[in-house]
């Protein structure tokens, strides 16, 4: 009898496994709505929907396995990096989806944000001072215009399957829309800098490196404080701290 695995969960949303399907549980519907439409409209391997009612979206499982995880080693390829890369490439060249996604704030927003997170993280003594500063400055070459385009929004290494060199999937697009691509790229490579040579070999662009070392900072800095408050370890080897550590 198939048992089931909670995969991850907090107070606003749970993914569960049993067997081949899972089971997304999201206290915002319109997360799930914009789930379906992103997956619907990308140029690129998607788990297929079983079915989805308010509040549950039911999701088959997808062949193959990730590249790595936040935290851990990478057991891709450098092919592997560049199909991966090849895939992102694919979606960001794809018509723009209808709306903003995650990583589609405008630029006052963004500073604003980062700005008044960084206060926090010093005041509250979450991270010291010296840390916070350096790495708002590193992030300030992230707040400059961009072109937008289809945007994954949270393309974390563990949403991209492969199988061997072949991308077989990716999931997890409730933050899909209009938006930075570097954000994107930057978002996938966080704690593996390593791979991005291989994973902007199957992009095939040039790209701005400052922006992407940006996009590392400024996302670490905003999301410390949110994954300490529930549950997770940011402080754990490898990830959001250590990747803030590196710009020093």
């Amino acid at each position: 009898m198939d048992e089931v695995k909670v995969v991850v969960a907090h107070s606003e949303r749970a993914t569960l496994r049993v067997g081949d399907v899972f089971l997304k549980v999201d206290a915002d519907q319109a997360r799930i709505d914009a789930e379906v439409e992103a997956m619907s409209l990308a140029p690129v391997p998607t788990p297929q929907v079983l079915w989805h009612k308010p509040h549950v979206l039911a999701l088959a499982a997808l062949p193959g396995t990730t590249l790595g995880r936040l935290g851990g080693p990478s057991t891709g390829s450098p092919a592997a990096w560049a199909a991966a890369g090849a895939a992102i490439r694919k979606l960001h060249d794809a018509p723009l989806p209808p709306r903003p996604g995650g990583a589609g704030r405008s630029i006052g927003a963004l500073a604003a944000e980062l700005d008044a997170e960084c206060e926090l993280l010093v005041t509250s003594g979450l991270l010291p001072a010296d840390l916070v500063a350096r790495n708002r400055q590193v992030a300030e070459a992230a707040l400059r215009p961009w072109t937008a385009a289809f945007t994954h929004g949270d393309l974390q290494i563990a949403h991209v399957f492969v199988d061997g060199d072949k991308v077989t999937g990716i999931i997890d697009w409730s933050e899909a829309g209009q938006g930075d691509a570097l954000y994107d790229l930057a978002t996938f490579t966080l704690g593996h800098e390593e791979h991005l040579d291989d994973l902007l070999t199957g992009y095939g662009t040039d790209v701005d490196l400052d922006v992407i070392r940006a996009w590392w900072s400024l996302r670490s800095l905003l999301i410390v404080r949110w994954l300490s408050e529930h549950g997770f370890d940011p402080f754990a080897p490898g990830c959001e701290v250590d990747v803030l550590r590196s710009r020093m």
